[in-house]
């Protein structure tokens, strides 16, 4: 096997890239690195302490003051904000709504950017995210760009959403994932866009067993 294999794999929301992360993880025996939950775990700390986006001071000193570590049970990735387990709270419809802002400031882009490339120096790594391929790791050995059919992606995150006890209508649902579709491939600073080499993995109509299948094809050259 080649030393420090980096696969990235970015898209849209709710089109099961970190799915597919974990179980390409746990099956090659990689490092699952969730980009997205460090983006949320950073929403959440500015919420509760009402940082202003627009004051460039007052986003340097909320980042000096974020500390962010992963750890993994049973290939379930797990965040901590300041040692407190954010696990669940980063994905409530208050931290989505305003992710997309937060992730367009440049000076968060850059400090999240800087960890998680020291994750990927020295292991083997899977890593997914909207800009992985085109920005963290734009030499990774393999890249993957995940779509799918847009209102699929709504009730993949709406069922999603209603087992962890939500009260949200599809509707809502729909409507932020076209938001944030808007605010990613239009913002300033990294937006989602293919990198030229990233294969295209249209799972509308896969299963994730199907879905793996096909990442795991691609892999397989890699791993001799």
């Amino acid at each position: 096997m080649s030393d420090n294999i980096v696969i990235a794999i970015d898209g849209y929301s709710s089109c099961g890239k970190s799915t597919l992360a974990k179980a390409l993880a746990k099956k090659l025996h990689f490092v699952y690195i969730d980009s997205g939950a460090m983006y949320r775990a950073v929403t959440i700390y500015f919420i509760r302490h009402q940082v202003d986006m627009d004051n460039p001071q007052a986003v340097s000193e909320a980042l000096n003051n974020i500390h962010l570590n992963f750890h993994s049970r049973d290939y379930e990735t797990h965040i901590t904000l300041n040692d407190e387990e954010v696990s669940a709270e980063i994905r409530e419809m208050k931290v989505s709504e305003q992710v997309s802002a937060v992730s367009a400031i440049k000076a968060v882009r850059d400090e999240m950017v800087k960890q998680q490339q020291r994750m990927g120096q020295s292991k083997n790594i899977v890593m997914d995210g909207r800009d992985i391929g085109t920005t963290v790791f734009p030499k990774a050995t393999l890249k993957f760009f995940m779509t799918a059919d847009p209102k699929v992606r709504a009730e993949r995150r709406y069922k999603e959403m209603i087992a962890n006890g939500a009260q949200i209508s599809l509707e809502e649902v729909f409507e932020n994932l076209a938001h944030r579709d808007y605010s990613d491939t239009t913002r300033k600073e990294s937006p989602l866009v293919r990198a030229e080499d990233a294969i295209i993995l249209d799972n509308t109509d896969l299963t994730p067993k199907e879905q793996l299948a096909f990442a795991l094809d691609k892999v397989k050259p890699f791993l001799q």
